[in-house]
């Protein structure tokens, strides 16, 4: 007797389909499983026994196989536990599954299917492929319901499963309003920019940042005001579209974080490592293939470096490629993978050690050996991809004690979506992320603006990838403004963002 389903593995968020066989023969009662499985998944035999037995359905008394197919593929996870149980009672029964159907589910020992993650990745993945239906657990239903197409059946044990595909109970497939799983819910800030003291270049490199998607450097002494600024950044951020939530939502499902019934979030993250993190939690990293990091965390939002000179400094080169990329490659013993990493850098710095150099009250205790050092930990590589550098100086304490008369977040965030929405219509993607080539073709400069931009260039001794950075800032400077060419006064602005790159 010989039954199989469908299912798949996840290898980062690419998905490799898994077909599992499961063959019942005369001879010796045992249990094999075979198709290069590791520990985790050679410890499914004990639980499919165990759910089957609990679940008031009969073990078959015979040899049984069950190969995961292909043999090459290592297979890992609990997620292929329901697929076996599923594939060994339809070979009793001799019964064949519904074409283009996937199973995917952990099983408890008494039969109840548990929730496992990265089902949105995989419903995602399997749909591209051509699947039409799957079984999921009940938990995860409202994952896997996000992706058209696919019909969701929900999975509350192995009894319901067997008996639906047997036909004798069907199991109604999930359905949720658009209400429910698709509600808008751009979220709250804690963080207004109404409430910044002075600050004016700040609060304009902030603008400038958000609507182009430029990295951004804050450099200051302690209780400027940097991290506040930093923090307001989400609040002048528009709310994600329906497929950067769903990419959101796909590193969140591998990681197990989505909640149940309202997996989409439509405020965009907002993360804050600790400058101790390790370049496996930064980047991503773990046993095994490599598991989303803080940059994956960050994609399609704001990743925030505070005491950016205190990162370890193996982590913070690690940071170039993803800068440039938008993507993430990870390599391990186990494999590649690849996450999507389109964050806004946002980083924070002391000018020295003690934190006081250039301030206009303290006074500096570092010797000028220990400020050069402690400056050289940011390398110029890093450096030359920060597309905007800004100096915080102290506010006055008779201006915090006043009433703040800058903008609110509400105010600045309509200018930012006009210029985001220029850029798309124009482009089809942020300023920040035009190729040299594209930018040339859409971002054209007449004669003044461009003999100032290699002028400043040249005297700078700027890099091709600082000239180009400074090209993109004065295309979303004059974005911001409206204006359908690039300016001269786009470019001075966007040039002096980028005076400490001779510092540096």
């Amino acid at each position: 007797m010989f039954g199989a389903v469908q299912s798949c593995l996840l290898v980062g968020f690419e998905v490799r389909t898994i077909e599992v066989q499961a063959d019942i023969a005369h001879g010796e009662v045992r249990f094999f499983l075979v198709g290069l499985a590791a520990t985790s998944v050679k410890e499914a035999r004990e639980r499919v026994r165990s759910a089957i037995k609990n679940s008031g359905l009969e073990f078959p008394g015979q040899r049984l196989t069950v190969n995961l197919a292909p043999a090459e593929l290592r297979k890992e996870g609990s997620a292929l536990d329901l697929p076996i149980a599923v594939a060994i009672a339809l070979a009793r029964a001799g019964k064949r599954p519904p074409p283009h159907t996937a199973f995917l589910g952990e099983l408890a020992l008494d039969g109840a299917v548990r929730h496992v993650d990265g089902i949105l990745v995989a419903a995602r993945g399997l749909r591209a492929l051509g699947f039409e239906r799957i079984f999921v657990p009940a938990a995860d239903a409202a994952e896997a319901a996000l992706i058209d197409g696919l019909v969701v059946t929900p999975c509350l044990d192995l009894k319901a499963v067997v008996r639906h595909l047997l036909g004798i109970e069907p199991i109604e497939p999930y359905t949720t309003s658009g209400a429910e799983a698709m509600a808008a819910n751009p979220g709250s800030w804690e963080h207004d920019l109404a409430e910044v003291h002075g600050q004016e270049e700040g609060r304009r490199a902030l603008e400038i940042a958000a609507a182009g998607g430029h990295h951004l450097l804050l450099s200051g002494p302690p209780g400027a005001g940097k991290t506040m600024l930093a923090r307001c950044l989400p609040g002048i951020l528009p709310p994600l579209e329906l497929d950067e939530a769903l990419e959101v939502a796909q590193v969140r499902s591998l990681l197990g974080e989505l909640p149940g019934r309202q997996p989409l979030d439509w405020s965009r993250p907002f993360r804050a490592p600790h400058h101790g993190v390790s370049m496996a939690g930064l980047i991503g990293g773990g046993t095994g293939l490599a598991q989303p990091g803080e940059i994956s965390r960050a994609h399609h939002g704001v990743l925030f470096l505070d005491e950016l000179a205190e990162f370890q400094a193996p982590v913070l080169q690690a940071l170039r490629q993803p800068l440039e990329a938008g993507r993430v490659v990870i390599t391990r013993s186990a494999g590649s993978v690849s996450y999507p990493a389109r964050f806004t850098l946002v980083a924070a710095t002391n000018p020295c050690p003690c934190g006081w150099a250039g301030d206009s009250i303290r006074t500096c205790r570092c010797t000028p050996g220990g400020i050069d050092s402690y400056q050289r930990r940011l390398s110029g590589p890093l450096l030359d991809r920060i597309d905007l550098k800004v100096g915080v100086r102290r506010v006055k304490l008779e201006t915090l004690a006043s009433e703040p008369t800058g903008e609110g977040s509400a105010a600045v965030r309509e200018r930012v979506v006009a210029a985001r929405r220029r850029q798309l219509d124009r482009q089809g993607s942020l300023n920040a992320q035009l190729k040299p080539a594209r930018l040339r073709k859409l971002a054209a400069l007449e004669p003044a603006p461009r003999r100032a931009l290699e002028r400043w260039s040249e005297q700078r001794g700027l890099t091709a990838r600082g000239f180009h950075r400074a090209w993109r800032v004065a295309r979303t400077a004059a974005d911001l403004e409206g204006c359908d060419q690039i300016h001269e006064q786009h470019i001075l602005e966007a040039l002096g963002y980028r005076l400490q790159d001779v510092a540096a």
